[in-house]
């Protein structure tokens, strides 16, 4: 996985792919769980994380979403939040919509 977030080896089968992003994920709602941001990164899964207003119905108004590259480069310590949300390679909305203070994540 490491080669294909440096550019040098070819993307991931879909399983692994899907796996590392799950596994990401998990690692982030159990370092910061809650209910309040929802997580998504599209096809493989979403979670929800950080305490606060607990969302139950329809499009919770705090959500990050990113593609599964994106989301592992952040994970990992590759990629900066600020940068990654300024670059439109991570779409926020809601004020509590802000991961920079847990990534990179470690693993569960």
């Amino acid at each position: 996985m490491s080669g294909w977030l440096d550019g040098t080896a070819d993307r991931p089968a879909r399983a692994e792919l899907g796996e590392a992003v799950r596994l990401s994920l998990r690692s982030l709602e159990h370092r910061a769980p809650g209910r309040s941001v929802e997580v998504r990164v599209p096809p493989f899964a979403a979670v929800q994380c950080l305490d606060g207003p607990r969302h139950t119905r329809g499009t919770p108004p705090n959500v990050v979403e990113t593609d599964p590259r994106t989301w592992l480069e952040l994970a990992a310590g590759r990629l900066v939040w600020d940068e990654a949300v300024r670059d439109g390679r991570v779409s926020v909305s809601g004020n509590r919509a802000d991961l920079s203070t847990l990534l990179p994540v470690e693993p569960a």
